[in-house]
């Protein structure tokens, strides 16, 4: 089975078994920005994938892998509006082009808590050309992780929507085509949420954090903290509502066109 994935650090406990345990023995994996794994799921190039939840709308005929997300239930760090005036004089936004459900969420936030009418534009996540150009830019996953928050003004968009909504806020999650669902003869969301758990257990933590302070350029302490307070692993019952008033909110201002209902993946008996 073919696996689409998202080459940024908050993945990296998820995808655990699939690069040093079993489990990658029973998946072709490859790795891209979250766009373009919803792309591939769409164009049926991949038989799963970490999709952004603005994207799940708008590819028919996915399910859900249960229990497992990249979430946030505080500050999450990694999704930053950053701009050079207050925001009531924000009249013009880059957006980071690898991003689908951040720049949703980027214009619910002005439409309806704001109520601020800025111009939107896609760029590449280049923060300096960005500004050049624009009042504030979107940056989303290790640019905006590395970005000197002492220089700029700064929001984070995640603890900007649970300020409003008092809902975590879930940007990404495990779904399946139905025919992948169908097909596999193993429990796909046990695989999963086992990846998951080996990833996040505090061995296997420390090894991540030593590889991804080096990529990042940050210190060890910050890839732990990140990872274990900011990132939330669990699609749980405030999440999944969390998730059904982003959708709402998502179809008022016009980012997706549908809500679609959820559907989940059924448990089988685990053949890995």
């Amino acid at each position: 089975m073919r696996i689409s994935a998202i080459s940024y650090l908050n993945t990296a406990p998820l995808m655990w078994d699939f690069e040093r345990g079993v489990a990658g023995q029973g998946f072709d994996i490859s790795y891209t920005v979250p766009s373009q794994c919803a792309v591939e799921l769409q164009q049926r190039s991949a038989d799963i994938g970490i999709i952004p939840s603005a994207a799940f709308a708008t590819v028919p005929g996915l399910a859900i892998l249960p229990g497992v997300a990249i979430a946030a239930t505080r500050a999450v760090r990694s999704i930053l509006l950053v701009g050079k005036k207050p925001i009531e004089q924000i009249n013009t936004i880059a957006l980071d082009s690898s991003s689908l459900t951040s720049v949703a969420l980027v214009r619910i936030l002005f439409e309806k808590y704001w109520n601020i009418a800025p111009q939107f534009y896609s760029r590449p996540p280049e923060l300096e050309a960005m500004l050049a150009e624009h009042d504030a830019a979107l940056l989303i996953g290790d640019p905006a992780l590395k970005v000197d928050r002492t220089k700029y003004a700064t929001w984070d968009l995640a603890e900007e929507w649970i300020r409003f909504t008092g809902k975590p806020f879930v940007f990404a999650f495990w779904a399946a085509t139905q025919v992948a669902v169908e097909g596999a003869p193993m429990d796909l969301a046990a695989i999963f949420q086992q990846s998951r758990d080996h990833g996040l257990g505090p061995r296997n933590l420390a090894v991540i954090a030593e590889t991804w302070s080096r990529k990042l350029g940050i210190t060890t302490t910050e890839v732990l903290e990140y990872l274990t307070r900011n990132i939330h692993y669990y699609l749980d019952e405030a999440c999944i509502e969390g998730r059904q008033l982003f959708y709402r909110y998502a179809h008022d201002c016009n980012p997706i066109p549908t809500i679609q209902d959820l559907q989940f993946v059924p448990t089988k008996t685990a053949l890995i």
